[in-house]
């Protein structure tokens, strides 16, 4: 198995095989789809790099977990996408693991990866969101794939219901034949602070009809409640479907998000040194448009994720639990995982 290469000027060394702790039948054949892991964050409510920390009892992060539940599930190449000033810390710490266990390439998300006739405005630092993020990709992803946060615990169904999927997806007339995992509200909460969430409106079949971006939840009494300006909420049942960010397209999608990019730049000429082009904020207009079909898959697994850094001994005692009940090996990559943990 081939298990690195360079994307968009990236560094890839290293090689190896699966080994037995996950199934040669799910990891060999290269016909799967591929995992796209969003590691280009700031973290700048966590104060760090969270994409870094560890999560399991062994030192593993929260990507290792995502990456052995994909590949276990049938998930055939790893792409990871990372920012420049990262990549030497990721690799060292992580990148160097994953290497040894599957394909894996990496991506970049630049400031300067934008359509012709348009610069980089004057004090613009932060990325430009995850719509451009999932775009940075599209060189290095050509077959149907998964999205996910580097720093979100999604649980081993979430790989299954997108793998599932993704075997059978297939566009047509141009529509964007997409999926996502959607997990109900009060299970994504953190007790630290707000947090962003899509809440999701569902058609009868099951299908998304709309996204509504929620940037400001907390938890009140077994349900949340919201703000748009921090002095007056709304409350929201506590089952609501939510967006965290797993989703899954054919390739298909990389197209209308560089068609409609543009049109952001143009729309939000006056905000380019904070404007961001997210990823649901797209998806929705593509579904609401006819140009995607979304199809909502729900999990009875619990999310965990570190917003705040008060959020990891949660994850990690979480991570813990699982791994005394037979979920994870107690060394996720067994005895030729990384001899420096």
């Amino acid at each position: 198995m081939c298990c690195t290469q360079a994307v968009r000027l990236g560094l890839g060394v290293g090689q190896g095989l699966a080994q037995p702790t996950l199934a040669q039948s799910t990891i060999g054949a290269m016909t799967g789809p591929t995992l796209l892991v969003m590691a280009a964050g700031l973290g700048s409510r966590y104060g760090g790099l969270k994409q870094l920390d560890p999560a399991g009892p062994g030192g593993e992060t929260i990507l290792e977990y995502s990456v052995f539940d994909a590949l276990r599930a049938g998930f055939a190449r790893v792409v990871i996408l990372l920012r420049r000033d990262i990549e030497q810390p990721f690799r060292e710490r992580v990148g160097r693991t994953l290497e040894a266990h599957a394909d894996v390439s990496y991506a970049f998300q630049e400031l300067d990866d934008l359509p012709p006739g348009f610069a980089v405005p004057p004090g613009r630092q932060k990325p430009w969101g995850t719509a451009h993020a999932v775009l940075c990709c599209r060189r290095a992803v050509h077959t149907p794939f998964a999205v996910i946060n580097a720093d979100d615990f999604y649980g081993a169904a979430a790989f299954r219901l997108l793998a599932g999927h993704l075997a059978a997806a297939r566009e047509a007339a141009g529509v964007v034949d997409g999926a996502m995992v959607g997990y109900e509200l009060r299970r994504t909460l953190s007790e630290f602070g707000p947090v962003a969430r899509g809440i999701c409106r569902l058609s009868p079949e099951g299908n998304l009809v709309e996204i509504a971006e929620r940037t400001r939840l907390e938890p009140l009494d077994g349900d949340a409640r919201y703000s748009e300006d921090g002095s007056s909420w709304v409350r929201v049942p506590g089952d609501e479907i939510v967006s965290l960010n797993t989703w899954g397209f054919t390739a298909g999608v990389f197209d209308q998000l560089e068609a409609r990019f543009p049109a952001f730049l143009r729309r939000n000429a006056d905000a380019l040194a904070t404007a961001e082009y997210f990823l649901p904020e797209v998806v929705g207009d593509l579904v609401a448009e006819g140009a995607a079909r979304i199809r909502v898959l729900t999990t009875p697994d619990r999310w965990f994720g570190i917003t705040y850094r008060s959020d990891l001994p949660r994850l990690q005692a979480a991570v813990a639990e699982l791994v005394r009940d037979g979920a994870y090996p107690p060394s996720l990559w067994g005895a030729a995982g990384d001899p420096d943990r």
